[in-house]
């Protein structure tokens, strides 16, 4: 059995809502977010995405922050969702110095730099929005804003990168070298990050359907969530009650191809298998699979391949959240790891919208609200490459 990590403070930003409190009412309420693009500049009104239904200069004045300063919309998203967490937390800045930050993101201040960078090639113009292009900038807006933190650092796995925060911070937590890691990350929607998915032929003119057998594509999504990481004896010492136990977590790379996974899923098999294997937990212990499930052909295939080779015929109830929100990408294992924390709070599955067909020898999700009570759930992010990361959340009362 490994050191108790658990989950003191969890704060969250998506297309379904601005804090836990809206984001629960829409994933009871199956009220998904997914639209019509109207924040983002581009001609590309084709295809549907999960916005934060803010704009900058909302989000600034929300944050108090002056509309002249210069900061990104991952940033100012990334400060939204770390507020939440750390009041929950009760983490105060007089306490941060002794307080790691962890943050994935890879788009990172991409939402300005493309706006300005041909500006920037004659000249010194917004040279200011080029500097904070790189993803430690994002990362390091959205700490300072709050105080001085013990360090702050980035990851940038695609779409594993916020779940790999995760496993980073749990790891320090484990080895003894934090008492109090905030993790998580942020991504925010571009036209590079846009056109590049449309370049793979991987995004859907309407509203994505994982594990479908119709589905033909993902819809892209931003959004930011931070978890507040610590130990047992840290969160008795302040007397923080924990919101969950990080009982498990495992990465692979099974580095079969530079974005599609492979069609076995062994990475994303490897993963959930040292998750549980991390936590002492056996398949039949686990209430409910928070999947990666982008509605892509080849994701949905190669993670139902993973799940019933490590399950066989008792894989559980398993969704995706991505009808929701859209693909978040960086940030889609802290966004989903908290929708996982909210059906272990509030005893009920997340319903995998628009799904109706089955797959050809593929797993069949939950399509339907039902309450129930969970112990155990996996949360899977998978990023390009095959960089595969499993997290298992648990009630903390285990």
């Amino acid at each position: 059995m490994i050191s108790p990590v658990y989950i003191t403070g969890t704060g969250v930003v998506s297309a379904i809502g601005l804090g836990k409190e809206a984001t629960l009412e829409a994933l009871l309420g199956n009220r998904s977010g997914v639209g019509q693009l109207k924040y983002l500049k581009t001609e590309h009104k084709e295809f549907p995405v999960g916005e934060v239904k803010l704009t900058d200069a909302e989000m600034r004045a929300l944050l108090g922050i002056p509309q002249d300063a210069v900061t990104t919309r991952t940033a100012l998203m990334g400060m939204l969702a770390l507020g939440e967490a750390l009041d929950e937390a009760r983490l105060t800045p007089d306490l941060l110095p002794k307080v790691g930050f962890i943050s994935g993101t890879t788009v990172g201040g991409m939402d300005m730099s493309e706006q300005f960078y041909l500006d920037y090639l004659h000249g010194d113009a917004h040279k200011e929005y080029i500097s904070v292009y790189d993803c430690g900038s994002c990362s390091e807006m959205t700490a300072v804003h709050f105080g001085k933190f013990a360090f702050a650092t980035t990851l940038a796995t695609a779409c594993s990168s916020a779940a790999n925060a995760v496993i980073q911070g749990a790891n320090m937590i484990r080895c003894g070298e934090a008492d109090i890691v905030v993790v998580g990350g942020s991504e925010c929607i571009t036209k590079f990050h846009l056109n590049g998915f449309n370049s793979l032929m991987i995004l859907d003119t309407k509203p994505c359907r994982p594990f479908d057998a119709t589905r033909s594509g993902l819809n892209l999504g931003e959004g930011a969530a931070y978890l507040v990481l610590e130990s047992a004896e840290s969160a008795k010492r302040r007397g923080v009650a924990p919101q969950a136990l990080l009982s498990g977590y495992g990465n692979a790379c099974d580095a079969f191809h530079q974005t599609a996974s492979s069609p076995d899923g062994e990475g994303a098999y490897r993963a959930m298998k040292e998750a549980l294997d991390l936590a002492g937990l056996k398949p039949g212990d686990i209430d409910y699979i928070n999947a990666h499930g982008t509605g892509t052909p080849n994701n949905d295939v190669s993670e139902s391949q993973a799940m019933i080779r490590l399950f066989g015929e008792q894989v559980p109830p398993v969704s995706s959240t991505k009808p929701f929100t859209g693909h978040t990408t960086s940030a889609s294992g802290s966004i989903e790891a908290v929708f996982c924390i909210l059906a272990l709070q509030h005893s009920f599955l997340p319903v995998n919208l628009n799904w109706s067909q089955p797959m050809d020898n593929g797993i069949v999700p939950v399509s339907k609200p039902e309450k129930k009570s969970l112990n155990h759930v996996l949360c899977n992010a998978f990023g390009f490459g095959g960089n595969d990361s499993s997290l298992l959340l648990s009630k903390p009362d285990r």
